[in-house]
């Protein structure tokens, strides 16, 4: 089992990334003033409740016990009104704020989620899906997290704060002052210090449970594979494995957590005894009254209420830059394969393909296409055969722009495809890959995503030219059949012809089969190479294929070896020749896999 080198030391925040949030704040400009306004009267409210409450306190004190049937109604209602209002005004701006919160956490989810998309392919094959699916979701949390709390709690908590120290210093003691100022210097302090010393835990809990959550997933998602080798328990114990770790990472986490709370409650406690303590040495000797004292006690209160909940907020507030941190990272990766700045839409005219020297390797140690040059005419049917590891798959790769060559070029219609957008080379093409996964719908939504805004009719169409029809007939639900995930309740045969339909809907100038027809019995393969006959007539196609049986009516044959072309020709020429493709030939006619297709 791998484990995990990340590096889990604690770093200073990238405050810059924040940046990026402020167009989807600006979006709401209107709601953010209203709240920003009912936030001002909330806290106004709250300073004046303690005033209140002085007078409230000295008023009934100063009647004595004897008079307590005169009650100061006026402040009474007063207080009443006032603590509704501050009660009031904070959830309305909770609820005017609340739908920024959402649209901005639906608005970078949606940029993210794009900017994966147009990564290119390499990235997402060293991907890891669980893990970059939970980075994405505590990130687009984190961001709500700062949106709601950091702007509209952490500052105008410190405003709190900085008014109620104002009121004292101005109405009392200086030492009142003096003691809500050093005691909030000091939680903070002591929050920001504890908070980076267990960041580093933070971060342990959060890349044990990406790694559990990576493991659990490859692990189900590959549930047939761990079912052929009977290897249950090697996956349960890796699993476990990796829950061991977050276990304890989570133990670290909390214990680190019970120390920082101790410590925060240690200076409130410490703060309030000395504020009361003097305020009551105060009364007593008659420089303070009893509603003083009782508006020191309410202030103190109102001091580290919200001073223990930014305290909260600040641990959270790290916690959440580390998980944006990560799905940052996701937006500052960039694509390996481009659009020029001036990239110009494929114009199709006839459809023909053309390879002049074209070179490429997976990494500058090894070169997989060496200087292919080739052409597939329009409307021609060019087949590209090869040994494993000889190419095949990669020129495709490469005419699709998973890839950019290194040397050489490829053209269609003579437009270079490096100097056209990558969305219209790739409408121009349709493929019916080698592995088809399907989306966990029905048979028709899987046929109509070849393109969304077909007709049903079109897609009935696409339907009945794969062959597909006779087999929808026969299914219960019909073709509202559910495919299962990855289209695992259809057989490979079944699952080709709708990858077939699919193509066919695109209706595209280009079809390419990569290894269509590999791993299929004898009744599918017939079923497919009429429907790729068919097509062959109406568009370019181009074949790559391993069962050289199945290419035999190609136009041309392109042989390739060690990333070169050997030979190319029709298979008769081919075959008269003697050479590299005769040689296939006669392996696979030894081995039963190159049996003569299936007459149609």
């Amino acid at each position: 089992m791998r484990t995990m080198t990340s590096d889990i030391t604690p770093k200073p925040i990238n405050w810059s990334v924040l940046k990026t949030l402020f167009p989807y704040l600006l979006e709401f400009r209107a709601r953010i003033a209203l709240a920003v306004a009912c936030l001002v009267l909330a806290k106004l409210a709250s300073v004046g409740l303690p005033f209140i409450l002085k007078y409230i306190v000295d008023d009934l004190d100063a009647q004595g016990a004897s008079e307590l049937l005169t009650l100061p109604l006026g402040l009474l209602l007063a207080y009443g009104v006032v603590r509704f209002s501050n009660v009031l005004f904070g959830e309305l701006r909770d609820t005017l704020f609340g739908r920024v919160t959402e649209r901005a956490m639906r608005r970078v989810g949606l940029t993210v989620f794009r900017h994966l998309h147009a990564l290119d392919l390499d990235f997402h094959l060293n991907r890891r899906t669980g893990g970059l699916s939970r980075d994405i979701e505590r990130g687009t949390n984190g961001i709500s997290f700062l949106l709601r709390f950091m702007v509209f709690n952490i500052l105008p908590t410190l405003l709190e704060v900085g008014m109620v120290i104002g009121l004292l210093l101005w109405n009392y003691d200086v030492w009142f002052a003096l003691i809500v100022a050093v005691s909030v210097a000091a939680y903070v302090g002591f929050s920001v210090l504890a908070t980076e010393w267990r960041l580093v835990f933070i971060r342990e809990a959060n890349q044990a449970e990406s790694a559990s959550s990576t493991r659990a997933i490859d692990s189900l998602l590959n549930y047939e594979t761990v079912k052929y080798f009977t290897n249950e328990g090697f996956e349960a114990d890796n699993y476990d494995q990796n829950l061991a770790s977050w276990e304890q990472a989570r133990r670290k986490n909390r214990l680190s957590l019970f120390a920082l709370n101790g410590g925060q409650s240690l200076i409130i406690a410490a703060a309030m005894t000395a504020a009361m303590v003097l305020a009551a040495v105060q009364v007593t000797n008659g420089r303070m009254t009893i509603g003083d004292f009782v508006l020191i006690n309410a202030f103190m209160m109102q001091v580290f209420m919200p001073l223990n909940f930014l305290g909260f907020v600040y641990r959270e507030m790290k916690g959440a830059m580390t998980n944006i941190e990560n799905m940052f990272a996701l937006m500052a990766v960039r694509p390996k394969v481009a659009d020029n700045a001036d990239a110009a839409g494929l114009a199709v005219t006839a459809g023909e393909i053309a390879f002049r020297d074209v070179r490429f390797g997976y990494n500058d140690s090894r070169e997989i296409i060496r200087g292919v040059s080739f052409t597939v005419p329009a409307k021609q049917k060019v087949a590209i055969v090869g040994s494993s590891g000889a190419g095949k798959s990669t020129l495709f790769k490469l005419l699709f722009r998973f890839y950019d060559v290194t040397g050489g070029e490829i053209s269609i219609d003579g437009q270079p495809i490096r100097d056209v957008s990558q969305n219209s080379l790739r409408r121009q093409i349709g493929v019916v890959p080698q592995d088809t996964v399907l989306f966990n719908t029905s048979i028709f939504e899987n046929v109509r995503y070849g393109r969304l805004d077909a007709r049903d009719d079109e897609v009935w169409q696409a339907i009945r030219l794969a062959y597909l029809a006779d087999f929808i007939a026969e299914l219960p639900d019909k073709e509202h059949t559910l495919v299962g995930e990855r289209g695992l309740k259809l057989s490979g045969g079944e699952k080709q012809r709708v990858s077939i339909a699919r193509a066919l809907l695109k209706h595209p100038p280009i079809m390419v089969f990569d290894e269509a027809t590999s791993s299929l019995d004898s009744r599918s393969e017939k079923i497919i190479l009429q429907a790729m006959r068919d097509i062959s007539h109406q568009q370019t196609t181009l074949v790559i294929a391993h069962r050289l049986s199945t290419i035999m009516d190609a136009d041309r044959i392109i042989v390739l070896d060690s990333g070169q072309v050997a030979e190319q020709g029709t298979h008769g020429e081919l075959l008269a020749w003697g050479g590299l493709y005769a040689h296939l030939w006669s392996v696979q006619q030894q081995e039963g896999l190159g049996r003569p297709a299936p007459a149609v």
